[in-house]
């Protein structure tokens, strides 16, 4: 949970050169966001209804996954016939929603046909890994489902080793709407031609590293 939600919400008495830890729910709008480059570093800072929102990043049963998915999207790219296709791909990135600015765990960029601007170009498909907690999960399933879709992402995946499920959202008007991959599945998408996402790999991973970490 981030301080932001225990803390009232303040304004910042003078100019922020330099995000921190400490500045967890104070307003800020997007412009004053965008416009700071200096950050400490370790931390997720995003802008939600005006207010900034510092909390700590992904644990290793998130990052692992989430490394080891974009190797396979990285061998894709390279290797397969159809991997140009694939643009680029991101872990950790800002988009801007209706909302404010939400950092995404992965995002896709397909079929521009030339180097993307991540910060300007429209990611084709978002991945979030599911974090431990009722209220994480409430946020990946509804908030960021309807900020990712109306945004324009036309697959946003949620990845989740609680479930031993991948839902998948597809952009309006696909039908149907919605697919929940097993853990046993092998999930494929036109938009990725000749790509396969091996999902039980993943939650496996994801398990590897939480017994590690006990939780």
């Amino acid at each position: 949970m981030s301080i932001a939600e225990l803390e009232p919400q303040v304004h910042a008495s003078r100019p922020i050169m330099r995000l921190h830890p400490g500045l967890n729910g104070i307003l800020m709008s997007i412009d004053e966001f965008e416009s700071i480059d200096d950050w400490e570093r370790g931390y997720r800072y995003e802008i939600i209804h005006g207010v900034l929102v510092v909390s700590p990043p992904p644990d290793d049963a998130g990052q692992g996954p989430n490394e080891r998915l974009g190797n396979w999207l990285w061998d894709y790219q390279q290797r397969h016939p159809s991997g140009k296709v694939l643009d680029d791909s991101l872990m950790e990135r800002p988009v801007r929603t209706k909302v404010g600015i939400r950092v995404v765990d992965r995002a896709l960029w397909i079929g521009f046909g030339r180097p993307i601007k991540s910060r300007r170009d429209k990611a084709t498909i978002l991945v979030e890994f599911v974090s431990l907690g009722k209220r994480a999960a409430l946020r990946d399933y509804e908030d960021k489902r309807d900020e990712y879709l109306e945004m324009g992402a036309k697959e946003y995946w949620i990845i989740d080793r609680f479930r031993r499920t991948m839902t998948v959202y597809f952009q309006k008007p696909a039908n149907p709407a919605e697919r929940i991959v097993k853990a046993s599945e092998t999930y494929t998408t036109p938009l990725l031609p000749g790509f396969e996402l091996l999902l039980k790999r993943l939650l496996d991973l994801a398990d590897q590293y939480a017994d590690d970490e006990g939780a």
